[in-house]
């Protein structure tokens, strides 16, 4: 029986069975190319005809100890990693070129070795001498961590073999290059075999290893989507190139909660930790103006106030601009398309953009209501009072629904100095006797009354 031929596209990662010009699923051209398996055995059939080991069973109800955890000393990167660095497990970053990742991990590379880790920093982009003007410009010149530029694959396992260290970084995991499969690195092949060899090296070793991840033009890490399966954890490291604030995200995580998120600012000695991003985002708020609203919203178990601008302008042309930057096109579109056909209020012929300052990136719903305000305060030209924090989730009949941890916003807003909180009717609001909470019940009730009109 003939081998069945496989063809994967180097940009997506799609499967074919045969060659084609063009990608079906990315609509990229000559990026198919014919894939080798990473392994060849015998076929499925016969597996059955040989026995294996019997699994070891356990009940549910089997209690374990919580994996020990070595701290950073960094309290962002240990938030984000559930509570610190967990043995023998496997972390992928990722982030655009030039955000600041390496820097974070030199870093990181240097805390948890200073805290007595045996740490191991491999880099298959830059040459060891670049490296090191880094440490020096950061300060770590003097920390205890073994440096090397490689990107053989068996190479470095072999090294790890060797030295067993507590943690190794390897950056990054697109120019690693295994001698046993046929294509180019950084092929979706490339990438998910040294993916996959570096993972099981982690679990048989108890070794740590951290790889970096480069991101497409869409936001997502380069290569084939089942590399985020075989890690553990996966950070995404964001940020605006004409911001100084970094976010490190968390989308999944087995030791700990996913979409917590860390704050970083860059500053000429590398990143500094915000111990108060609230704080932070709203230092350079001035005097109230219209579009001008602060949301209080929550990012994984943080609670944290920023600011949304608005601006809603006459357009010149036939087709009213919609622009959004941090937060969902499609949910501003339908915020809109409810306050004209729940409140009557229309926005065509405007222009109207949305803008998250401080380059925070927010994707709860618990931001409608606040971005509903933020564009009714900038159509009419109102300002809303500058002590006053708006959330609340918007359905498509106008009404609103309570947002979780209503408390716990309620208490960071009162920590700031906010003093007037306006919220959908129902929730849990516990104690909060330094802040005046507004209700309302639906989306018409609250046009009319903070905007005279609905």
């Amino acid at each position: 029986m003939a081998k069945t031929k496989s063809f994967t596209c180097s940009s997506c990662g799609a499967a074919f069975s045969k060659w084609s010009g063009r990608c079906d699923g990315c609509g990229e051209w000559n990026t198919i190319v014919q894939e080798t398996p990473l392994s060849s055995g015998p076929p499925s059939k016969s597996l059955g005809q040989k026995r294996g080991s019997p699994l070891i069973l356990s009940d549910l109800s089997t209690e374990e100890a919580p994996p020990p955890r070595t701290l950073s000393g960094m309290d962002e990167l240990d938030r984000v990693l559930g509570g610190g660095l967990v043995p023998a497990s496997a972390i992928l970053v990722g982030g655009d070129p030039g955000i600041g990742k390496s820097t974070l991990l030199l870093q990181a590379a240097a805390r948890f070795a200073q805290s007595g880790l045996k740490t191991l920093y491999i880099s298959g982009e830059e040459a060891a001498a670049q490296v090191r003007m880094r440490a020096q410009r950061l300060g770590l010149a003097d920390a205890p961590v073994k440096l090397a530029t490689e990107t053989n694959l068996r190479n470095i396992l072999t090294t790890l073999e060797a030295e067993r260290p507590a943690l190794a970084i390897i950056d990054s995991i697109q120019t690693m290059w295994a001698d046993n499969v046929e294509s180019a690195p950084g092929s979706v092949s490339q990438v998910r075999a040294a993916a996959h060899e570096l993972t099981n090296f982690a679990k048989r070793r108890g070794v740590s290893v951290i790889l970096v991840g480069h991101v497409t033009k869409e936001g997502q890490i380069a290569g084939p989507r089942v590399i985020e399966h075989m890690v553990d954890t996966v950070l995404y490291f964001e940020g605006e190139r004409g911001h100084q604030f970094r976010i490190l995200r968390a989308v999944k995580n087995r030791f700990g909660p996913a979409d917590e998120i860390g704050v970083f600012e860059m500053t000429g000695r590398g990143l500094a930790e915000v111990s108060n991003p609230s704080a932070l985002f709203l230092s350079e708020r001035g005097t109230p103006s219209p579009g001008s609203v602060v949301f209080a919203g929550i990012e994984g178990t943080r609670p944290l106030l920023v600011e949304l601008q608005a601006l809603v302008a006459p357009t010149p042309h036939a087709q009213p601009r919609r622009s959004v930057i941090g937060w969902d096109g499609g949910r501003l579109a339908m915020i809109l398309a409810v306050l004209e056909a729940r409140c009557g209020i229309p926005f065509a012929g405007l222009d109207v953009y949305l803008n998250v300052a401080g380059g925070m990136k927010i994707s709860e719903p618990a931001a409608d209501l606040a971005v509903a305000a933020a564009l009714l305060s900038a159509r009419e030209d109102v300002a809303l009072p500058a002590e006053t924090v708006i959330f609340g989730e918007i359905s498509l009949s106008g009404a609103l629904r309570p947002a979780p941890q209503t408390e716990n916003r309620l208490k960071e807003a009162q920590k700031l100095g906010f003093t007037t909180a306006i919220a959908p009717a129902g929730g849990k609001t516990g104690t909060n006797k330094g802040i005046t909470l507004t209700r309302a019940s639906d989306l018409t009730g609250f046009v009319g009354e903070h905007f005279g009109s609905g």
